[in-house]
């Protein structure tokens, strides 16, 4: 049973395991569920915990003019919001104007001053608004059609709606001024657009996010946390913890039964059948950052723990997995600071970013002897380094020719050679263990280049081993402690990530 988490609750709850459930009965992150108008037809709606997909059946004669029938999944919010599914229409369908999307309103009667972001049977994507009670409904039309995910965002009266066909970035269009409520209703629809026929549209990876708040103070606020764990071929994504903290860069561990995570300045490990979590011992290392890295096989975890000493820093470190042991210091006193990103194959040495030589490069380091080898030299930033699992190339980004993008170079530091080349500012390249595929980070072009900061409208991508066109398999509300590390599953088909909300969450 999924369930919403609000202040106080928050406080008391922050690591309760997600198969637990609140007394409230719901569905899913929906309060409740009706039909709206009236219909001749009465409506359903009924919510898949396992996939965390909703099914939507709605008749209705319409969606426009002075007055609104469908059928409705709803929850209520204050403030500004995001709100993005992916929809799909099941079956061929009668009316090509039968909708499905996001709708917000200031009640749930027929005539509600309201707006959607909708797709049609026929294709045609739109934002539709009624700004009066009884008033009127108008429309602005995307560009795109048949789009399969849909998101609406509320910034005070400005609302943005924007679609794409999954795999794809967004398109947008924007609504400059309409005055709802401060307090809403929001939730999903369907309407058929004919009083005697009952449609279906299936929803999934479905999120309500509270973004960051006017005045937001950068590594002094911190917005609340949801765990996924996304299916890369399908696209298909399950909350399946979340935090009222920030919790960050999720490594899966190579036996596929646990991830291991950081929050505030410890470390954590998430148990994936059980759905319990227990703190994982580091002994003096307690100002972790989200920079920690299993060996290949699993049997050490490197760290970057920063001393909280006058004038220390982030400093390289190794221990057991299970914290069975101290740490054991890798990078030299008084060095750095010092961000661990891999393992070579054979757990000799790692590769992690530097400030040396008063700019930021990427070096490795023999955990033996402490030797350091800077691999590149550029005025720009490179990082992110990442072994191949045949330790054939290190991957990593770079901002060398404008953008950030993904590269890769041979284990010395020779042959860099540019995978990625588009507008957007690509981050932390990790490598599947079947060496088949590369996912990484997206932040769009308006971040600096060199910046990687919380809390944006980023993507997940993909693109072959070998370098290729990137594709979307996930539109996030996320970026520093995403995915900083390592984090595909065993067998190659999933990645774990971090996402962000604040305020309510649903669980």
């Amino acid at each position: 049973m999924k369930k919403l988490l609000c202040p106080p609750l928050l406080l008391l709850l922050t690591f309760l395991p997600a198969h637990l459930s609140l007394a409230q009965s719901r569905i899913g992150i929906f309060d409740d569920q009706g039909d709206v108008g009236h219909p001749a037809v009465a409506g359903f709606g009924w919510y898949d915990a396992v996939d965390q997909t909703y099914t939507i059946g709605g008749a209705g004669e319409n969606m426009w003019f002075g007055r609104d029938e469908f059928h409705y999944l709803w929850t209520t919010l204050q403030g500004d919001f995001i709100l993005r599914a992916e929809v799909r229409f099941q079956g061929k369908g009668v009316n090509p104007h039968r909708k499905a999307g996001w709708i917000v309103r200031n009640d749930l009667s027929a005539a509600s001053p309201h707006v959607n972001a909708t797709v049609h049977g026929s294709g045609l994507a739109s934002l539709q608004y009624r700004q009066q009670a009884g008033g009127p409904t108008l429309e602005i039309a995307s560009p795109d059609s048949f789009p399969t995910v849909l998101q609406l965002e509320r910034q005070g009266h400005h609302w943005i709606m924007s679609v794409t066909r999954f795999g794809e970035p967004f398109t947008s269009v924007t609504l400059d001024s309409l005055a709802l409520d401060h307090d809403v209703y929001v939730g999903l629809y369907v309407c058929s657009h004919d009083p005697d026929v009952m449609e279906t549209a299936v929803f999934r990876n479905v999120r309500i996010i509270k973004p960051v708040w006017q005045g937001f103070e950068a590594y002094h606020d911190y917005l609340g946390s949801r765990l996924e764990i996304l299916d890369v071929a399908t696209g298909l994504r399950r909350v399946i913890f979340t935090s009222s903290h920030s919790i960050q860069a999720p490594n899966w561990t190579p036996d596929g039964r646990h991830l291991i995570f950081n929050s505030k300045g410890r470390l954590y490990r998430y148990d994936l059948e059980s759905s319990t979590v227990t703190l994982l011992p580091t002994d003096f290392a307690v100002h972790n950052n989200n920079d920690h890295v299993l060996t290949f096989d699993g049997r050490l975890l490197g760290i970057s723990n920063h001393d909280t000493t006058p004038g220390g820093s982030s400093s390289i470190y190794y221990l057991p997995a299970d914290g069975s042991a101290a740490p054991v210091r890798v990078t030299r006193p008084g060095v750095g600071p010092s961000y661990l990103h891999g393992w070579s194959p054979d757990a000799k040495s790692m590769v992690f970013t530097g400030f040396r030589h008063k700019k930021f490069d990427i070096y490795s380091i023999d955990i033996a002897t402490g030797r350091e080898t800077r691999l590149t030299d550029t005025p720009v930033l490179d990082d992110g380094p990442e072994y191949s699992p045949d330790g054939k190339y290190i991957f990593f980004n770079s901002a060398r020719t404008g953008t950030m993008q993904i590269w890769r170079m041979d284990p010395d530091g020779r042959n860099p050679t540019q995978l990625t080349f588009d507008e957007w500012n690509d981050w932390f390249p990790h490598i599947s263990p079947d060496r088949k595929e590369i996912v990484f980070i997206s932040f769009p072009k308006e971040v600096d280049a060199q910046d990687h900061p919380f809390y944006k409208r980023c993507l997940i991508r993909k693109m072959p081993y070998e370098g290729g066109s990137p594709q979307v398999i996930a539109y996030i509300y996320g970026g520093q402690g995403t995915m900083n590390v390592p984090s595909w599953s065993p067998d190659s088909r999933k990645i774990a990530f971090v996402t962000n909300t604040a305020r309510c969450m649903e669980q």
